[in-house]
């Protein structure tokens, strides 16, 4: 379940902490906290949050020091963002409260948009689904009254979450339905292709084989054209599973080839990888073992070029099961 954080990106925290100085000792202060926060911001993008973490809480305390509160929000984004890939949920939950308390101090619809929209997740990735569908509402209701198109897309997105999480596929469908409309609006392809992909596995839950391509396939087509190779990857193999399961096996084939060269364009080793062992196991479960032992090849020699044992030894494992 992707998550949206309305944050500046990495590149941005210089523009973004350019706060007049007040004083030199204030000056001083906030460029030793500016240096913490990119210094946690590097970490991130490198996937280590927990390094990133420390760096973001003192940074944080300096802030509150000197009074920014500015900062102090966006820093608990931040620091929401990584427990939330962390799945401390708890700390997530707390700093991303602190985040919407800070933009309700300062009358920010747009934070309060975007803020409840990220509680409401952090809430639904814990199970708490009424929670979760009072605090979407609420942002829905601001998003609509100040007629913005992205936090009406999202909050109607995630209320469908909602829907599909109590198995009310139904309603799940007619607010994605919504949703990938107002996304259009907001000029969103990311968040069209997202809710267009949610609407492909609501349409699947309820074994409609038609809309479920129709929705798969729009995916597909929103995220090629804004280079957006998750959704490309996720609305593939929404459409492998669905032509597998009703035996069309061969646009389940042609489908997995796209997927290894989507993986390779983006010089993507891990889905490479993914893909080509999903190939690999299709061409096993239909009886074709040579065509499964010719891309199980192919997927050992990418592993070995990138010396994984392990992986190439899970690898060798697989082949020798075929019969």
């Amino acid at each position: 379940m992707p998550f949206y954080f309305f944050v500046l990106g990495a590149a941005d925290l210089n523009e973004q902490l350019n706060i007049p100085r007040n004083n030199g000792t204030q000056g001083e202060l906030r460029d030793e906290a500016d240096r913490l926060v990119r210094w946690g911001g590097q970490a991130q993008r490198q996937g280590n949050f927990d390094k990133a973490i420390p760096y973001w809480l003192q940074a944080l305390k300096i802030y509150h020091r000197i009074g920014d509160v500015q900062s102090q929000g966006q820093v608990y984004d931040f620091l929401g963002l990584a427990y939330v890939a962390l799945g401390d949920y708890n700390r997530a939950e707390d700093a991303l409260r602190r985040r919407l308390g800070f933009a309700r101090e300062n009358n920010d619809l747009q934070g309060q948009i975007f803020g409840l929209n990220n509680v409401g997740t952090v809430l639904l990735r814990r199970g708490s689904l009424p929670a979760a569908r009072t605090t979407f509402e609420e942002a829905l209701t601001i998003a609509r009254g100040v007629n913005s198109p992205a936090g009406i897309g999202l909050s109607l997105n995630n209320l469908g979450l909602v829907a599909s999480g109590n198995g009310d596929y139904n309603r799940a469908i007619k607010l994605y339905e919504e949703a990938a409309i107002y996304r259009t609006r907001a000029g969103d392809p990311i968040g069209e292709a997202n809710t267009l992909n949610n609407l492909g596995d609501a349409y699947a839950a309820i074994h409609n084989f038609k809309e479920t391509i129709g929705a798969y396939g729009a995916a597909l087509s929103v995220a090629k054209l804004a280079l957006d190779r998750p959704n490309q990857f996720r609305a593939i193999d929404g459409l492998v599973s669905t032509y597998s399961s009703v035996g069309q096996y061969t646009r389940a084939i042609e489908l997995l080839e796209q997927r290894i060269a989507t993986a390779k364009d983006a010089d993507d080793s891990h889905q490479q990888l993914r893909s080509l062992r999903s190939l690999a196991q299709l061409y096993q479960h239909l009886g074709k073992y040579s065509d499964a032992r010719s891309v199980y090849r192919r997927a050992i020699a990418l592993v070995r070029s990138l010396r994984d044992t392990k992986a190439e030894a899970i690898l060798l494992g697989e082949v020798l099961e075929i019969p």
